[in-house]
């Protein structure tokens, strides 16, 4: 057992990483965030949340910046403040599991470029897909965390994640984080779960939430009384609505008290002023959705990064008017899934599916993402609760269910795919081949050098309703090419456009012709033109909104045309190849 905390409260900053995930998707940039870090490390935080999560993936794809760059520099940056992490278990920064080979490569190369505390979560609780990612943690000597992602539903209770806590402090965790990644927590249960935790464990615990149903601050000040170690905020300017609650608001209400933090609010005040200014950089990003209280949460349980992130990829479908219908069918996916913790990636994969459900054909489950699919398979691990045998048959069929641990199944990939990462000249540093592995999709146009940063918008993006005459999306064919132009804004500034190049469908109706449900990259095309092919047959990939979509045949026939190439970017409605 751990000795008792002292009643000092600590804090950690998640400004670097969770703040700007759930209020403008993760987009801050590393070129804004190292000044931020410096003025940071002054403050006296238990620990810097600056790593892990979607930073990884959005940094390569929407940033053009280098992740492990970015670490280092962010570590040199923080000389007085620990270097913190969310790491997704046997998914690590990802949105699957990876083999054992390549967790064991990826925390100790995470560990050497800068961190120096794991806060590692699995998504279902299942404690058999964490294991692997912290032995590792252990083997390096670094402070793990083992978080316990906290939701309510018919199968989770007090009792239970107190047991769950106390199995991780028999894994030799350092500290316990009650991981409220949808804002649920209320008081009383906050101020009961520290409590048991304490009492169960004896380590030091963690209270991580969103201020999305507005009750965060609540139970923040329910469990400082319960005696919680350490809370985590952010920079008022990044705080709230989606985000977690404002460091200079906690660290204030404590003071006087036997539980003051000792960082200074004049401190703090520097770091808020820049913190301003980062934020009026990002303003257009930044959707009055993810700012506002909404106590529906209580209902849907998504957290904020996804809810912001959900924002975003409807308004790339210029759906943004159907929000509410999505929110609506999130918790009847969640029920048919077994009541899965919404947090990556059961969130992409409940949210997505929710989408799917709602924008195509408009029937449930005509159109089944491979992650769903993978689930109900058993390929993420148990779920919490039951799975209907009759949702299990309209996923997968007759398909066996594995009851083993995901990973058992995996076979080594680090060598293979180190093999193809070389051969492709995309390796300059041995990280460089993990991030292949992670994003096999992405990583090669990044690790080449044809990536180019996301342009930021310079005022925010016009609502889902264009001014009279002015369409929402048009076509236009430059050289013979045909490009899909999505009109984002109109105004004083130049018309903000997204083009899809390399698009090379035909325009009208073609008998035969399969199209694209969704907005999205091809992924991969499983057949070529004169291939048979029968009904329900997968023919290519499309990855939409982080999710790999697979587009099926509809009837048995031959393929006679193919009008994309992997790669391509399609916008929903566009042919993609033709089965007659």
């Amino acid at each position: 057992m751990a000795k008792p905390a002292s009643t000092k409260l600590r804090i950690t900053d998640t400004t670097l990483r969770d703040a700007h995930q759930s209020l403008i998707a993760t987009r801050l940039r590393t070129e804004d965030t190292i000044p931020l870090a410096r003025l940071i490390d002054k403050a006296g935080f238990f620990s810097v949340e600056a790593w892990g999560g979607a930073t990884f993936d959005t940094a390569i794809r929407y940033c053009n910046d280098d992740p492990w760059e970015r670490l280092k520099a962010v570590k040199e940056a923080l000389p007085h403040t620990p270097v913190q992490m969310l790491l997704r278990g046997q998914n690590l920064v990802g949105y699957r599991h990876y083999p054992d080979d390549v967790v064991e490569k990826f925390v100790p190369a995470a560990h050497r470029w800068g961190v120096d505390i794991f806060r590692v979560f699995d998504a279902l609780n299942d404690i058999r897909n964490m294991k692997k990612a912290m032995e590792g943690v252990k083997k390096c000597g670094a402070h793990l965390q083992g978080a316990i992602c906290y939701t309510t539903s018919p199968v989770h209770s007090i009792p239970g994640f107190v047991a769950m806590a106390q199995e991780l402090a028999g894994l030799d965790c350092d500290s316990i984080c009650i991981k409220d990644m949808a804002g649920l927590i209320k008081p009383g249960p906050a101020r009961e779960l520290v409590t048991g935790i304490k009492k169960a464990t004896g380590l030091p615990v963690d209270l991580h939430a969103h201020c999305t149903a507005g009750i965060a601050p609540m139970s923040y000040q329910a469990a400082i009384e319960a005696g919680v170690d350490i809370l985590d905020t952010a920079m008022s300017p990044f705080a709230m609505g989606t985000s977690q609650p404002p460091t200079e608001s906690v660290v204030a209400s404590v003071e006087g008290t036997a539980r003051a933090t000792g960082i200074s609010l004049v401190t703090l005040r520097d770091v808020r002023d820049a913190c301003l200014k980062i934020r009026e950089k990002y303003g257009a990003i930044l959707d009055p959705i993810s700012e506002r209280v909404d106590s529906d949460v209580l209902l849907y349980q998504l957290p904020g990064g996804m809810i912001s992130n959900l924002v975003s990829q409807l308004k790339e479908q210029d759906a943004l008017a159907r929000l509410d219908d999505v929110f609506r069918e999130v918790p009847r996916v969640r029920e048919d899934l077994g009541y899965p913790p919404l947090v990556t990636p059961t969130s992409q994969i409940v949210g997505i599916q929710a989408v799917f459900n709602v924008l195509i054909n408009g029937e449930r489950y005509t159109n089944v993402t491979k992650e769903v699919k993978d689930y109900v398979r058993g390929l993420y691990g148990k779920p919490p609760g039951p799975i209907s045998d009759a949702m299990r048959k309209r996923i997968i069929g007759n398909e066996k269910v594995i009851t083993d641990r995901p990973a058992d199944i995996l076979d080594p990939v680090y060598a293979q795919m180190k093999k193809e990462a070389e051969s492709q000249g995309l390796v300059k540093k041995e990280e460089d081949i993990l991030t292949y592995i992670l994003y096999p999709a992405i990583a090669p146009a990044f690790l080449k050098g044809e990536k180019k940063p996301e342009e930021l918008p310079k005022k925010a993006a016009a609502s889902s309703s264009q001014p009279a005459g002015i369409p929402s999306a048009m076509e236009v064919e430059v050289d013979g090419e045909v490009y899909a132009v999505r009109i984002v804004s109109v105004g004083g500034s130049a018309v903000a456009q997204a083009v899809a190049p390399g698009k090379k469908a035909p325009r009208g109706e073609v008998e035969g012709g399969i199209r694209a449900s969704i907005q999205g990259m091809v992924l991969k095309v499983m057949v070529s033109v004169g291939a048979a092919v029968k009904q329900g047959q997968t023919l290519l990939v499309l990855e939409a909104m982080k999710m790999e979509n697979p587009v099926t045949s509809p009837r048995d026939g031959k393929v006679t045309d193919i009008f994309v190439d992997t790669g391509d970017v399609v916008s929903g409605g566009d042919v993609l190849l033709v089965v007659r």
